[in-house]
């Protein structure tokens, strides 16, 4: 199973339609990360937290053409999209795309997935909205770097769209941040109470 958490399928385009310049290929990025993932794992079944397409006005023909041709190539593979607020608002995707649409959480043998973080579940949450990044800082530099924040009892998985943005997130004392560096993942030490106090 291949989780993915906010892909926003459509956003770019959404904001060229409101006359805000943005660059184009996000979704074509977006497939051909999808397409090397299949490709080195043995996916079965694509799980979607949330936020599958950005809004209504994402529903241009050239998006559902790729979306329509790249399902296509992975007609085999299970798709299930647990419904995110934007999807809400940009509705279901084509019933021709053949995905599952469930509300959250959907559970699976002890895995509760969601959209929103904070659903009460009963099995440990998996989940995005969020868009997690952390900020490495040195004396005289920051870097702001996608991230997953592992609890005790949830995961909030970083966003997976190529075009999302994010939000600087800070653990609790019982929470752990995994930074992701081009194809590397990196535990973050813990911040000290001296630390936390400065933020």
């Amino acid at each position: 199973m291949l989780l993915i958490a906010d892909i926003h399928f459509g956003k770019a385009a959404a904001f060229r339609a409101q006359a805000i310049p943005v660059p184009h290929g996000t979704t074509a990025e977006n497939l051909a990360a999808l397409d090397d993932l299949i490709a080195r794992h043995a996916i079965e079944h694509i799980v979607f937290l949330g936020d599958f397409l950005h809004a209504k006005t994402a529903r241009s023909a050239s998006l559902l053409a790729a979306l329509h041709a790249w399902r296509a190539l992975h007609s085999a593979l299970k798709l299930t999209l647990v419904r995110g607020n934007h999807d809400l608002h940009a509705g279901d995707p084509p019933r021709s795309l053949q995905i599952d649409m469930v509300d959250e959480p959907y559970t699976i043998d002890g895995f509760s997935f969601c959209h929103h973080p904070d659903r009460p579940t009963t099995g440990y949450g998996l989940a995005g909205h969020v868009h997690p990044v952390y900020r490495l800082r040195t004396a005289s530099d920051t870097l702001r770097l996608p991230c997953f924040l592992v609890g005790p009892t949830r995961m909030i998985l970083p966003s997976f769209g190529a075009f999302t943005g994010g939000f600087a997130v800070v653990p609790d004392i019982d929470e752990q941040i995994y930074v992701v560096a081009d194809e590397a993942i990196f535990s973050v030490p813990p911040m000290s109470l001296r630390e936390r106090s400065r933020l």
